[in-house]
């Protein structure tokens, strides 16, 4: 059992599990496209993403966020998603930027990229739906 809260800092904490969880997912996802499908890395990042993504929608809402501003689940979703795509567009922008720039291995950039889109995905998320 779950204890209802909306101190920010509950929640933050909650979330990083949560976007560790869709993290790991992500993470492994990206490594098995690129490596074993031999996707381009820049072609599997998004896809990886957006399997991410959706774990992380359906915990946030299940475990993190207690109060929701917006009562249509689809709604709350396309905006959910919304705040995600920009997240997958400074993912994407930061893994190659990252990668091709500063010349690290494409794992790596992931892994620095998600740190910034965390914080990114956590603030809007938190101040345009569950305030």
């Amino acid at each position: 059992m779950r204890i209802k809260t909306n101190h920010l800092f509950v929640q933050l904490f909650r979330y990083f599990f949560v976007g560790g969880f869709a993290f790991i997912i992500d993470f492994c996802a990206l490594f098995l496209l690129t490596e074993y499908l031999n996707l381009y890395y820049l072609l599997s990042a998004p896809l990886a993403f957006l399997l991410g993504l959706i774990i992380n929608y359906l915990l946030s809402i299940k475990w993190v966020f207690d109060k929701r501003n917006i009562n249509k689940k689809s709604v709350e979703f396309v905006i959910f998603a919304l705040v995600g795509i920009v997240g997958l567009l400074l993912n994407q922008v930061f893994i190659w930027f990252f990668t091709e720039i500063i010349n690290l291995y494409y794992m790596l950039s992931k892994i620095i990229s998600s740190g910034i889109v965390f914080l990114w995905n956590f603030s809007l998320r938190k101040y345009l739906l569950f305030r």
